[in-house]
């Protein structure tokens, strides 16, 4: 099963997939993209979340080859969760144009063909004003060309707010 959390940032998410990891009984491999960029206060965030991840998770840190790290990691007694691919596009799209369409046909290329299950988190940011510059309006359009393409392909789809995850694609349980 491939599960996509989507909320808004502190809306719980992160916890909502983490649950979802202990609750599953499999072996779990965190997949981080987030990179550090001696920006202390994203050190910061990456730290809070390794805290609060049970020391026996494996980690594999994939901020612009993820389509890869998933291909890797993916078997079917295992779950990987893949926090966060908003992360991960910033990456891909402050490196090469290239680079981005490649790395973005990989992953979905890589859930399609990936057993197990996979839970990946990410933020939906297309629900305020249009931005006032070009990066981040792309930004914003293809995060949403993103999600509704991994919504497609999932079988369960959330969204989180306040805390609550509410099930938008499947059985919710």
């Amino acid at each position: 099963m491939h599960e996509l959390i989507l909320g808004g940032v502190r809306s719980g998410k992160s916890a909502h997939g983490e649950a979802l990891a202990v609750q599953s009984g499999c072996h779990v491999t965190y997949i981080a993209t987030a990179q550090v960029h001696g920006d202390s206060e994203m050190h910061s965030r990456i730290e809070a979340h390794r805290l609060r991840r049970p020391e026996h998770w494996a980690l594999e840190e994939a901020p612009l080859a993820l389509g890869d790290a998933i291909d890797r990691h993916a078997r079917a007694d295992h779950l990987l969760l893949v926090d966060c691919l908003t992360l991960w596009l910033t990456n891909l799209l402050l490196d090469d144009e290239a680079r981005f369409t490649c790395e973005r046909a990989r992953l979905l290329e890589a859930l399609d063909a990936a057993p197990g299950r996979v839970v990946m988190v990410s933020n939906e940011v297309g629900q305020g004003v249009v931005p006032m510059n070009a990066l981040s309006r792309r930004f914003v359009d293809e995060a949403g060309r993103l999600h509704q393409a991994l919504a497609a392909r999932c079988q369960r789809v959330w969204w989180v707010v306040a805390g609550l995850p509410q099930c938008l694609k499947g059985d919710g349980a």
